[in-house]
């Protein structure tokens, strides 16, 4: 018997094949096991955590059956992705030709957008009110006047010129762009945002604009951030849906802890104290004004660092500064009818209430037991521009609950990356999410599904343990490791990407590497990133090195790339705050805190550097780890098992020899 759930996974198959000829493609075994899993999932309600490896076409994989449900029930599905680049992509490129190809076999043309924040689009009403101040506590009919001199005056006028000429009001087809503080200017974030009933431009307005075609769309493109504030906040910011597709999944929860983290910082209070300045009477504003400072004083003087304890003082100036920003938000009317003042007041009043609310936030943090305790709190001192800021954070412990009642409760979600499969299996992942509620409480639960790559790992590359270097210190790359490197890049002939554990590391090594190699040596920090990648992609003997946040950045396939290096096993700082309390209170609770939280980082943070090799079915190479604690650790086993198969082994000569025979051969 034919069962409804067959007819649909029927017709995804068939859409895909049609999609896969009519876009020049090959038929992938993987691709298809992936589409159909997803309809499945569409159809029966069950999560999906799909691991899919480069090549795999997993963005056809999803978009098929996404298409194909959306247009069966007129219901939206809703695609996150984590990078700016691959949002682009879907709605550029992979939609409109998608589209293209099903259109004589689907009812109609499906529809897609792409939708952001608010706060990437212009505001009409403050360009054309401009009711907030500066920084600098200039009024903004100064820098809006054609008489501005400041290169913050000049990008204002050129953006209200922009906003005469713009479609859309997006900030990323402004070319070029401009500074955040100048895009500030004429932007509002959606608590910032007056409404559309009281806007003078709400009919005209290009976030109300977006909204709505995204609401017409059958499939809304947007990123995690935003997936983030839509589920955690009390007000919608996407068009309803019950289906989601996650790609860069990997990425989600960190995401999201970024949306759930609330700061404290002399910028922040200074802000809030400028837009109500005008608005509440002298002593209000002096009364914030002097908690601000007493607050800003002692962040200062603080350690950076995790608190565990609230002193008295501590927290004397936190209810101090929480109270007069209720003052002084009590005093501020919301009501008039004025668009300029509604904004100028709304403004105000969101800021105080971000000060309140993370003042209070973080003195409730302390009531309970540390065991017992949700939030984490701490303090961060930034460099920037010569100058040392000082902020307060606070962060939930985990997001996994936030995504299993705010999001997962009420959505189909199908979840994807290329490296989800953490020691071997989504244990890892299914936990951060919140998912692994769902097997003991709900039906119908989640499943995993590994659909491969279309590489053959072990022919096409060699994972290289460097096992009998000394296991890497504190004090950076050591002499022997650098010898290593040496040798490893001129048996390569160049053709190398080096992932070091931090910018000071990636730094000392580029120096002496130029000083001992005769082939190039870029580094990440001396001119953009996109500049360096088309530097190294362009000539074969170039090599890269830089820092963490180019793990997910390069895509270099063919032989400019032969050789990535990681420096050493990527476990999170000692110090760092948020992540060492939530592997202390998995120990508290009688679990593995180091291998739950820091050996699942590192993992995961490996999978994605060692991803960077084979972008291509026709690439070779090797991915060589510097850090003898991968072959000799107790935990070697499970951080090698979240790698690709690759060909193994701790033999420096035959890496060497490999290399030599690769750099010939290209």
């Amino acid at each position: 018997m034919t069962t409804p759930d067959s007819v649909t996974t029927n017709l995804v198959t068939k859409l895909l094949a049609v999609a896969v000829e009519g876009l020049g493609g090959t038929s992938r075994t993987g691709q298809i096991q992936m589409a159909e899993a997803v309809a499945h999932a569409f159809e029966s309600g069950e999560h999906l955590a799909v691991q899919a490896g480069t090549g795999t076409g997993k963005s056809l994989a999803y978009l098929v059956p996404a298409i194909a449900r959306s247009l069966q029930t007129e219901q939206p599905v809703v695609v996150s992705t984590a990078t700016i680049a691959l949002q682009r992509q879907l709605v550029d490129r992979d939609l409109p030709r998608l589209a293209d190809s099903l259109t004589d076999v689907l009812p109609r043309r499906p529809r897609f957008a792409l939708l952001k924040g608010r706060g990437n689009y212009l505001c009409l009403n403050k360009v054309h009110n401009g009711a907030a101040t500066e920084p600098d506590d200039r009024p903004q009919d100064e820098l809006f006047s054609p008489m501005a001199v400041s290169a913050l005056g000049r990008d204002v006028q050129r953006l209200i010129e922009w906003s005469s000429d713009t479609e859309t009001g997006d900030r990323d087809e402004l070319v070029p762009g401009v500074p955040d503080r100048s895009w500030g200017q004429v932007s509002v974030s959606a608590r910032e945002c007056i409404g559309v009933s009281r806007c003078p431009f709400g009919t005209d307005c290009f976030a109300e604009r977006a909204r709505a075609t995204a609401g017409a769309a059958d499939v809304v493109v947007t990123n995690h951030a935003l997936l983030a504030i839509d589920a955690l906040s009390d007000f919608a910011v996407l068009p309803e849906y019950e289906l989601l597709v996650v790609d860069e999944a990997h990425e989600l929860a960190d995401r999201v802890t970024g949306v759930a983290t609330g700061e404290l910082s002399p910028t922040s209070m200074g802000v809030a104290h400028r837009r109500m300045a005008r608005l509440v009477d002298a002593e209000l504003a002096q009364r914030f004004e002097a908690a601000t400072a007493t607050l800003s004083s002692m962040l200062f003087d603080i350690p950076a660092g995790r608190i565990d304890v609230l002193d008295e003082e501590f927290a004397t100036y936190l209810t101090a500064l929480r109270d007069a920003a209720n003052a002084a938000r009590t005093a501020i009317d919301t009501s008039p009818s004025d668009p300029k003042a509604a904004s100028a007041r709304t403004e105000a009043v969101t800021a105080l209430n971000d000060v309140s609310d993370t003042a209070t936030r973080v003195l409730t943090s302390f009531v309970p037991a540390i065991p017992d305790r949700t939030d984490v709190v701490w303090v961060d001192h930034e460099e920037s521009r010569g100058t040392t800021r000082s902020i307060l954070r606070v962060a939930p412990m985990s997001v996994s609950g936030l995504l299993r009642t705010r999001l997962f409760a009420h959505t189909t979600a199908v979840l994807t990356s290329a490296t989800l499969t953490l020691g071997g299996n989504f244990d890892a992942m299914a936990r951060n999410w919140g998912l692994a509620g769902f097997e003991e409480n709900a039906e119908p639960g989640w499943r995993g599904l590994d659909v491969g790559s279309p590489f053959e790992h072990a022919k096409s590359a060699i994972l290289y343990v460097a096992k009998h270097l000394p296991a890497p210190g504190r004090d950076g790359t050591g002499a022997e490791a650098l010898d290593e490197i040496a040798g490893l890049i001129s048996a390569a002939g160049g053709r190398t990407l080096g992932l070091f554990s931090s910018m000071r590391a990636a730094k000392a090594a580029a120096e002496v590497m130029r000083e001992r190699l005769t082939t190039p040596v870029l580094r990440q920090g001396e001119d953009t990133t996109s500049a360096l990648v088309q530097r190294f992609s362009a000539d074969p003997e170039t090599s890269l090195f830089g820092t963490l946040s180019l793990w997910q950045g390069v895509d270099v396939p063919g032989p400019s790339l032969s050789l990535v290096i990681i420096d050493r096993i990527p476990f999170p700082r000692p110090d760092d705050p948020l992540l060492t309390a939530r592997q202390r209170a998995i120990s508290a609770r009688g679990g593995n805190g180091f291998m739950a939280i820091a050996a699942n980082h590192a993992a995961l943070l490996l999978a994605q550097g060692a991803g960077r090799l084979l972008r291509h079915t026709d690439d070779r190479g090797v991915v060589a780890v510097l850090d003898s604690r991968l072959a000799t650790a107790r935990y070697g086993g499970y951080l090698r098992a979240s790698l690709p198969p690759f060909w193994a082994t701790t033999d420096p000569d035959r890496v060497r020899q490999a290399l030599l025979r690769l750099r010939r051969a290209s």
